[in-house]
């Protein structure tokens, strides 16, 4: 499965210094964990925390599950530490909040590579800063980051800006970053939703993340993974409609027709494309099961 069919709809945090939510996360229907250590644990329970995340990752108790460490920043007393006991791990990748430079990327694949993290080992900025959001092309560019994680909440801050309902304040920045990161061919998660009771507002800016073009949602609580997994999933009959696609073009072709219709609609090469995409991904999915 090439990486950027893998399927990456649910991407949930769990604070590694909580041994219950680190137990729970193995039953959790998510495809990607990121195990916390940075907002989600306090200063004193960071050493501790590094430990336990480095073992839930050796542990292969996960599953398909794609496991990730969010490691504290450079800039910070503990960040050298994650990422060498990180890399160390070996997990998918590393995720690293407050981006702004290629050197702090260069900087974090030197660490992996020192502490002797295989090359397979990525790392997923974190854009959540205007200067991340203006040099977010090179950033995407990066040989070793495979995924661009939006932070729509320290986003939010450093722009001075509410997060309100349809987030059209942010709309044009997360554009932005969804643009870089399909001219590099990768992959866009969008930011978490901070209301975790309040399922349809969840479920609205799941469909507007979904509709923008994001890969998936970053989310804070178990209860909203299906919601995601659901919303990022080809629907039954889009799969149905997509075979059909593949099938008229392909007999078109072999007929030697100029024109291919389905449904009433014109098909045209980027529609088969759409729709073997489709499949792929359905195909994708259903191997995480």
């Amino acid at each position: 499965m090439s990486d950027d069919l893998r399927p990456r709809r649910s991407v949930l945090y769990m604070p590694a210094a909580n041994d219950r939510a680190l137990e729970k996360a193995k039953t959790i229907a998510a495809d990607a964990i990121i195990f916390d250590l940075e907002d989600a644990v306090a200063p004193d329970a960071k050493p501790d925390a590094r430990g336990k995340a480095v073992a839930a990752v050796r542990s292969r108790e996960y599953g398909k599950r794609e496991l990730t460490i969010r490691c504290n920043g450079l800039d910070t007393e503990w960040g050298h530490d994650d990422i060498t006991a990180a890399g160390a791990a070996n997990p998918s990748a590393v995720v690293i909040p407050k981006v702004d430079s290629l050197a702090t990327i260069d900087e974090v694949s030197k660490r992996l590579d020192v502490a002797g993290a295989s090359s397979d080992v990525k790392i997923w900025p974190m854009i959540e800063t205007p200067t991340a959001i203006l040099d977010v092309r090179e950033l995407a560019a990066h040989p070793r980051v495979a995924v661009l994680i939006m932070g729509t909440n320290d986003l939010a801050k450093e722009l001075r800006s509410p997060i309100v309902p349809g987030r059209h304040p942010l709309v044009p920045h997360l554009a932005t970053a969804l643009l870089a990161g399909r001219e590099a061919g990768k992959v866009v998660i969008d930011g978490v939703y901070n209301n975790v009771k309040d399922a349809a507002g969840f479920v609205a800016e799941c469909l507007q993340g979904m509709e923008m073009g994001f890969d998936g949602k970053t989310l804070i609580h178990p209860s909203q993974v299906e919601p995601a997994n659901s919303t990022w999933a080809p629907s039954a009959d889009e799969v149905e409609y997509a075979g059909r696609v593949i099938e008229a073009f392909e007999a078109a072709v072999e007929a030697g027709k100029g024109v291919v219709t389905v449904d009433g609609r014109m098909i045209e090469n980027l529609h088969v494309d759409n729709a073997r995409r489709v499949l792929a991904v359905a195909s994708a999915i259903k191997s995480m099961d």
